[in-house]
């Protein structure tokens, strides 16, 4: 069975917009995919900074680590799902990217260029905005950072999924927008 790695950003827990699209549409995948799940929650990486960019240096990257970034390589499909914070995600997203930005197992490069070394063809990003941002908008910085990242590893196409201007709805209109991104998502689904 193809390997489906979700990766989970939703800190709110039940009470995130962002993981009641996230849950129909995992359901669907579970379907065709062996389905491995990683949450964050903002205390399971450190920082890349001085001292863990010594460590990398003298070859030290520890084994969690790696096995995680490798699991990640190895995945047929990525879904990331993540709040819209500050015009982007949360920053517990970008410490796990870093963290999983190893040399050799996510990329590589020959001094000149870099190369991908992830298998996934497709990246499903699921977002909810409090603002009445839309996805290509210049203030959404979340997108074009994922099609980036998916440049740098490899990854294929990034597509958003988004219920935008929640902030700003009724408790009905947010249910039908979540509602909307869900139909969206399970659309997406078929051909994921």
């Amino acid at each position: 069975m193809k390997k489906l790695m979700v990766i989970d950003a939703c800190m709110r827990d039940e009470a995130s917009r962002t993981r009641r699209i996230l849950g129909p549409i995992v359901a669907e995948l579970g379907k065709r995919y062996e389905i491995e799940t990683v949450s964050l929650d903002g205390e399971d990486y450190q920082s890349v900074g001085r001292k863990v960019l010594a460590e990398r240096s003298s070859g030290y990257v520890p084994e969690e680590i790696v096995a995680m970034a490798r699991k990640i390589a190895d995945a047929d499909r990525i879904v990331i799902a993540a709040p819209f914070w500050d015009m982007s995600f949360p920053a517990i997203l970008k410490v796990f990217i870093e963290n999983m930005s190893l040399f050799n197992i996510t990329f590589r490069d020959n001094g000149t260029d870099f190369e991908g070394l992830c298998r996934s063809e497709k990246v499903l990003y699921i977002t909810t905005r409090g603002m009445n941002v839309h996805t290509g908008d210049a203030l959404d910085a979340a997108t074009p950072y994922m099609k980036a990242l998916s440049s740098l590893w490899g990854w294929g196409e990034v597509t958003t999924v988004a219920a935008e201007n929640l902030d700003y709805s009724t408790p009905e209109e947010i249910d039908r927008k979540i509602e909307a991104a869900i139909a969206e998502g399970l659309e997406i689904c078929k051909n994921f």
